[in-house]
């Protein structure tokens, strides 16, 4: 059974339509109920969509009133006149990206068409019914619910998920089996992509501060993902009787613990840089299985660098790191 819910958006619009007609209404505008139209069209999921919106819809309908008015006047008030008119000017409203306005301009043409005259008052009526249907949607969609909330959860799942890769890799290193099927692969990668979703969302809801931490945040884990997904493979070649591998487990394990948003890259890449020295100073292989499993090691070696670089070019927002940060400890202590 589908569940039946009213969402904020739908009480926005059903407010607002209502409040549109009942301005112009009171006002005494012709085809009043077309304030509502406009003001269900003009609201969109963030603010800054909303304000296209808006603006498309204003422009096409001024361009479309000035062609009703021309062909009108020119040809007379007849069907004809109404094919030709929408062939002229729908490609015109496309050719200069207006195609989200075109509904809207249509209705605001009919009604030249049925009055039956091009008059000011008119015209007036027209752009008082524009000027009220978006004027509502802007005010309606002036508040929209914060994500972060939901974000910071996103991101403490994300984490976890990797914090398990990390660890099942690290077992297989020193086992050399793993009954691990990957879902934390599968499942990251899906949290990291409804994530961004969110995160552009929010980004979309701010014109004068800039919110874009969370992307950042989400498209940087996201890069990290690939790399994980790269090593992959490498991993599963090596076994417990690789020389280096308790060392490379220990090194996986120690990344695991310490993933987090302001966790410091230095230290890892350094006890990295240790841990390829060695392994350059190791005989060289002297059979064919010896070469695979050493070029097997220089990639996850080369992979993991990439991995943390990555992470030392993100540059979070310190207070919004550590807002983030203490939202999760009381998220946890709860």
């Amino acid at each position: 059974m589908v569940k039946w819910r009213v969402g904020y958006r739908t009480l926005k619009t059903a407010i607002g339509a209502a409040l549109a007609i009942f301005i112009a209404q009171l006002l005494g505008l012709e085809f009043f109920v077309s304030a509502g139209i406009i003001t269900v069209l003009c609201i969109s999921v963030t603010k800054k969509e909303s304000l296209r919106a808006s603006w498309e819809r204003i422009v096409a309908c001024l361009i479309g009133l000035v062609f009703a008015s021309v062909l009108f006047a020119g040809l007379g008030y007849h069907p004809l006149t109404i094919a030709l008119l929408f062939a002229l000017f729908i490609p015109t409203a496309v050719s200069f990206g207006l195609e989200r306005g075109i509904v809207t301009s249509v209705v605001t043409m009919l009604h030249l068409y049925i009055y039956g005259s091009i008059t000011t008052a008119l015209w007036i009526n027209e752009l008082l019914l524009i000027t009220i249907g978006v004027t509502v949607a802007l005010v309606m969609n002036s508040y929209m619910p914060s994500l972060e909330k939901t974000l910071v959860g996103k991101q403490a799942e994300l984490e976890d998920r990797m914090k398990q890769i990390w660890k099942e890799y690290s077992l297989y290193l020193r086992e050399g089996e793993s009954a691990w099927d990957g879902k934390e692969i599968t499942q990251a990668s899906a949290i990291v992509n409804t994530a961004k979703g969110m995160a552009l969302k929010t980004m979309d809801n701010y014109f004068l501060r800039n919110e874009d931490y969370f992307y950042h945040y989400f498209r940087m884990r996201e890069k990290q993902l690939d790399v994980i997904e790269r090593i992959l493979p490498f991993i599963s070649t090596l076994d417990r009787t690789v020389v280096q591998g308790e060392k490379m487990a220990e090194f996986m394990d120690e990344l695991s613990d310490a993933i987090s948003p302001n966790n410091k890259t230095e230290y890892f890449l350094n006890k990295l840089s240790d841990l390829s020295g060695e392994i350059r100073n190791m005989a060289l292989p002297g059979t064919r299985e010896e070469f695979e499993v050493r070029s097997a090691l220089f990639y996850i070696l080369h992979e993991l660098e990439n991995y943390l670089t990555l992470k030392k070019m993100f540059k979070p927002d310190p207070k919004r790191t550590d807002r983030v940060l203490r939202k999760r400890l009381h998220k946890e202590s709860q």
